[in-house]
Order: structure tokens, then sequence, then C-alpha cells
């Protein structure tokens, strides 16, 4: 029988999605509260314990210790199993979509970003600029070297090299899509009187440029955005909140839909 390599590859990417995940929590928690990513090491966060090795094995930890901290006791966030396995299968998707060439890592490293930012959003309202400036500048270099997807450009130039053709298409997002959304922010914030939507949006917006182009960004935004306006009313309607007066982090939105789209096409 001929040793299926895609399969290998894919659980691979699997078990390291898992390894990741669990890093990423540890980045969800302390990027907001600029606490170091690296020291010290994993702790409870309620009694402060360290946590011993053995308990710190993605998802199977979560598992063994009925989802509380051996030392107090107290209840570990559901989040960390969550985004262990949301990790493991985002990145079980990348290998199996792209298999194993340049493209795939630099998807790897765009869900990896999405997930801290989905979560620090939807926990903290914020999307640090440590992800979503940084994150930008890797875009940028990475589209030296991996085509970002530039419909308009090659359509319009066909001539021009990728590079070129990157850049143009990530230049029409900030322009079309970041710099209108930072106007209704700066707009919305006069005539109201307080924010509504965030400046991280439109930073997360500029990261979305750089990594998916123009075009993809706009299917990212729409996805975004619809899932935003469905969630919300029925969240609404449960709750019977006023949607005018209801706080939605819709940067979470975002980045859902911006993970899903590089999976899709």
């Amino acid at each position: 029988m001929p040793v299926d390599w895609i399969a290998i590859y894919v659980a691979a990417a699997v078990i390291a999605g898992l390894l990741i995940g669990s890093f990423l929590n540890v980045c969800i928690y302390r990027i907001p509260r600029d606490i170091s990513v690296v020291a010290p090491r994993s702790f409870c966060p309620e009694c402060g314990a360290g946590v011993a090795w053995f308990d710190n094995v993605p998802f199977a930890s979560y598992v063994v210790l009925r989802g509380r901290c051996r030392n107090c006791g107290q209840k570990i966030g559901l989040r960390y199993p969550i985004v262990e396995l949301m990790t493991a299968a985002l990145f079980g998707f990348v290998a199996y979509r792209y298999s194993f060439t340049p493209a795939a890592a630099k998807w790897l490293l765009w869900e990896a970003i999405l997930v801290v930012l989905f979560w620090t959003d939807f926990e903290e309202q914020i999307l640090p600029d440590e992800l979503t400036i940084g994150g930008s500048i890797s875009g940028a270099i990475l589209a030296f070297f991996i085509p970002v997807p530039a419909l308009i450009a090659t359509t319009l130039f066909p001539g021009w090299k990728p590079v070129a053709c990157s850049f143009f298409s990530i230049g029409l997002g900030i322009a079309l899509l970041a710099l209108p959304m930072w106007g209704i922010a700066v707009l919305y914030e006069k005539i109201r009187g307080r924010e509504g939507l965030g400046f991280g949006d439109v930073k997360l917006l500029i990261l979305m440029s750089t990594f998916l182009g123009f075009e993809k960004s706009i299917y990212a935004t729409m996805l975004g955005a619809v899932a935003g306006s469905v969630i919300g009313i029925v969240y609404c309607l449960i709750t019977r909140r006023k949607l005018t007066e209801t706080h939605l982090p819709f940067g979470s939105f975002l980045c859902a839909g911006a993970a899903i789209v590089p999976l899709l096409s």
C-alpha cells in the first residue's frame, strides 16, 4: 500500500496546530496585559501557581483535569481547549489546501495571527498593535516572495511583475477599505460623542490588505459584516437590548471572515 503523504502532512499540521494553539492561548491572555509571552512559564490566572508540563499538554490536560486547576480547583476557561482545537483545524485545512508550499507557511502564520486577534477582541475589545501592525509588516515582506491576490492589477496591467501587482492590490485595499473605515470612525465619534468603530479595526483592515489583497479583503469584510449583523440581531432579540446601544466585537467577525477566505479560494 503506497504511503499517503498528504494525510501524514495534514495530520502533522493538526498536531502542530494543537501545540501552537497552546502558545496562542498564552498570547491571548498576556498581550493585552503587557506580560511577556516568553517568561514566566505558564501559570494559573486565579492562584498564580505554575503549571507543570504534564498539565500543559494541549487539550488532553484539560480533559484529564476536568477543566480545573490542579492547585486551586478553579475552573479553567473553556476558551483554552477551543483555541487549541480551532488552531488545529485551521492548520489542517491550510495543509490540505496548499500542500507543502511556501504559500502554506504564509497562511499558517495568517491563521495564527487571526486566532489571537479574534479572541483578544472578543474578550478584551483589544486588537493589539503587536499583531495588527507587526502582522502588516510581515505581510508586506512576504508579498515580495509570495504574490498577494491581485485580480484588478493583473487585469489592468498585464505586463506588471507579480510583486508590483501585489503592492498595487495592497495599496488599493488600504485606500478603499482601511481609510474609509477610519473616516467613518472619526465621523461617528464626532456625531455621537462616543466611539463606534475602534481604530484597531482600521489597523486590522490594513493587515487584511497586506495578506489578502483588495478583492479578497472585500470578500472577508462582507462575510464578517453579515455574520456580525445576524449574530448581533439574534443577541439583541434574546437579551431584549437595543442594537444601537450594544457593543459587538466587529474585529472578531472580521477575523473570522478573513480566516475562512484563504481556505475557500
